[in-house]
């Protein structure tokens, strides 16, 4: 019997090109799952912070705040958020940057890392990235993330005590000294088996490949190794 390939993913629920990067790898496993001999992939998400430094509650829009933090002005921000919304769209995400609620992000690691000791942590995902993409939901408080916690079978209780405690920060920071010890400066990142880096939201097309070339190595590795 083949192990599964291990995908390991850096992102942050707030990079909207993480959770485009998130549905083509989706659609990528998903393509070749129909395979007479399908790879078996087990996906995990490792927390990135964009912006560390940003508050809780950011008083103005998402223009204003990459227009102060990139420096740019608000006219190619918006043009810069359109063309991300027409990309979402390709990939069956309708966001609305419009409703977005920008807010610092750790207690939403804090949540997935929570989630992951479950075994909901790819469903947690799917939901925080849906909720400020595409719902204008508010990521940054501890009450907003224990609501979206029970929504995908998770105890409020003990999602609440988990946030209140900290005690998923230091795999926080632990997922983060991995991102720098492995050079990674922007997210999304995908390590495939430990040993392939694949930067950036890449089509559909090429996951499927780089799985089945994994899956076809690991193949051929089998009778060697018996």
């Amino acid at each position: 019997m083949t192990d599964a390939i291990k995908i390991d993913v850096w992102s942050d629920i707030a990079c909207p090109w993480c959770y485009i990067g998130k549905r083509n790898l989706e659609n990528g496993l998903a393509a070749a799952s129909a395979d007479d001999d399908a790879p078996v992939v087990e996906v995990t998400y490792h927390s990135f912070e964009l912006s560390p430094d940003t508050p809780v509650d950011f008083d103005g829009d998402e223009l204003q705040f990459l227009a102060d933090h990139k420096g740019m002005p608000r006219e190619q921000v918006q043009q810069m958020l359109d063309r991300v919304v027409g990309v979402a769209a390709e990939a069956g995400l309708q966001y609305r940057f419009d409703l977005l609620k920008h807010t610092n992000t750790v207690k939403a690691h804090e949540l997935l890392h929570f989630a992951k000791a479950q075994g909901r942590q790819l469903e947690m995902a799917e939901r925080l990235m849906a909720a400020y993409f595409t719902e204008g939901r508010h990521l940054g408080r501890i009450d907003d993330l224990v609501a979206l916690a029970a929504e995908v079978g998770l105890d409020a209780d003990a999602t609440r005590e988990a946030l209140e405690s900290q005690r998923h920060l230091p795999d926080v920071r632990a997922d983060q000294a991995q991102a720098q010890a492995y050079g990674i400066s922007g997210v999304p990142f995908f390590v495939i088996d430990g040993k392939y880096g694949v930067s950036g939201a890449q089509p559909p097309e090429a996951f499927a490949q780089i799985t089945r070339q994994v899956w076809a190595e690991r193949r051929e590795a089998v009778p060697a190794a018996s």
